[in-house]
């Protein structure tokens, strides 16, 4: 037996006593111009009531935590299902938030390597950089430092007497300068771009020691870029004066970090291996890619989990999300992106009878994959699940079992259901939606001549990856 989310005299914006039955278990797809009022029913009544409902289950002390959600302007709103909203906000979390944790395939990544990478660490947690076991010692799994330009600090064109070292603290004449001058390290009338690599490691890393500056008075000389560090990057830059912070921005950059290369890992995860490759190079392949490494690992105490693996890959690939990898950090993503990687997530879990709310699907997603989504929607709806779309794209509305059409306008001219049913017979109804598509586009006969050039000009692709037949976007 058919069973129904009802609702009842929704007043929410610009609904004029909106009252509908929503088919349970089924793909209800809300159609409509922009404004006529589809989101105000799917989200502003539907989802609210939803999440307020679900917010009461808890005590008062944790729903003071939580966000608040009005009752909406309805008469009555029955038989809601727990909902699952996902919408197109972009996921943030900074940089602790990867692809890879957003879609919970990290942590079966980490466990591969915990049952079979060589040396073993024995533990998942060993390859986490959110854990102090598996984060990178020196940048506190950041895998970004800041630190000093080298090619803002030197002058390499000119010699210690003259000026090479451009930083404040080593102005010709000032303290600092005497110290590197009276070292006796150096050769301070030849010019830094011939300096031996062993000069120029003793100017940025030598040991602290005594040096006479005459009149009786000794100071510690200590390699520039450990001096600079110590004074300035190792403090939290924000605790120094204005006026500090603005004489040492000049020369100073935001880089990977020299222990982990911006894989934010301890030395040994990045020293663990499967088939050639550590954790983090597996992580930064695109998903594609990724793929057909996982492919590559033979070894059986460990196919479960590759198995595992495949299939939750294989989600981002079917989602039109290949060309990601999973080290990409989830705030970089666009509205669209986020939304798929939600979604992936939620194909991985194993809720059902859960009502899930979508907010367009199919922005941001190429015409090619439109297909793809639609099959990861039924799949969702075939594990038992309600799910409910406000959408655009005629494709996508082909899949619906079930059609509200929201209108006949938008704004005040909205607000009404024009239209309920299968996608057949809104073909044949008579409302805007209706009547566009069933309306067939012709396709020109004679396409306009191309005219003038778009120019590219110093265009540069990375040395390390001329080798790939295709720039890698990330």
């Amino acid at each position: 037996m058919q069973e129904y989310i009802e609702i009842q005299g929704a007043r929410e914006n610009n609904l004029k006593n909106v009252s509908l039955r929503i088919p349970k278990r089924q793909i209800t797809i809300f159609t409509g111009v922009s404004g006529s009022g589809k989101s105000s029913i799917v989200f502003d009544t539907v989802a609210a009531e939803a999440q307020r409902l679900l917010n009461e289950t808890f005590s008062a002390f944790i729903r003071g935590f939580l966000p608040k959600v009005s009752q909406p302007d309805a008469d009555a709103i029955r038989n809601l299902n727990m909902a699952v909203i996902v919408d197109q906000k972009r996921l943030g979390g900074g940089s602790s938030s990867t692809v890879g944790t957003a879609t919970d395939i990290a942590p079966i990544l980490r466990t591969l390597f915990a049952k079979g990478g060589q040396p073993n660490l024995g533990h998942g947690y060993m390859f986490s950089f959110n854990n102090s076991a598996g984060m990178c010692q020196t940048c506190d799994g950041l895998g970004q430092m800041v630190a000093l330009n080298l090619d803002k600090a030197y002058d390499y064109d000119k010699s210690l007497n003259n000026g090479a070292i451009q930083l404040p603290d080593y102005k010709v004449g000032g303290w600092g300068w005497k110290v590197v001058i009276k070292s006796g390290l150096f050769d301070t009338d030849k010019k830094l771009s011939d300096f031996t690599e062993k000069e120029m490691h003793d100017l940025n890393y030598a040991a602290p020691f005594k040096v006479d500056v005459g009149g009786g008075l000794n100071i510690k000389f200590t390699g520039i870029i450990d001096e600079f560090s110590r004074k300035y990057i190792k403090r939290d830059l924000k605790s120094l004066s204005e006026r500090t912070q603005k004489t040492i921005e000049p020369f100073i950059t935001n880089g990977p970090c020299e222990s982990c290369h911006g894989s934010r890992l301890s030395q040994q995860a990045l020293a663990s291996k499967m088939s050639g490759h550590n954790i983090a190079e597996l992580s930064s392949m695109q998903i594609d890619e990724l793929i057909e490494a996982i492919g590559d690992i033979n070894e059986p105490s460990v196919e479960p989990v590759i198995d595992m693996l495949k299939i939750r890959l294989q989600h981002l690939v079917d989602i039109g999300l290949e060309y990601l990898s999973l080290d990409r950090v989830t705030d970089t993503l666009s509205g669209g992106e986020s939304q798929r990687v939600k979604l992936v997530k939620y194909l991985n879990g194993t809720l059902n009878d859960v009502m899930y709310i979508f907010d367009e699907p199919s922005v941001g997603l190429h015409p090619r994959d439109v297909h793809r989504l639609n099959d990861l929607l039924k799949q969702l709806r075939d594990n038992g699940n309600t799910v409910i779309v406000v959408e655009h794209d005629p494709d996508v509305i082909k899949v619906a079992d079930y059609i509200v059409d929201v209108g006949p306008q938008a704004g005040s001219g909205g607000g009404n259901i024009v239209f309920e049913g299968s996608y057949s017979e809104l073909l044949k109804a008579d409302t805007l939606t209706g009547r566009f598509l069933s309306q067939t586009l012709p396709i020109k006969a004679a396409p306009r001549k191309p005219t003038g050039v778009l120019p590219i000009s110093h265009a540069k692709l990375p040395r390390n990856r001329l080798c790939h037949n295709r720039p890698r976007i990330s």
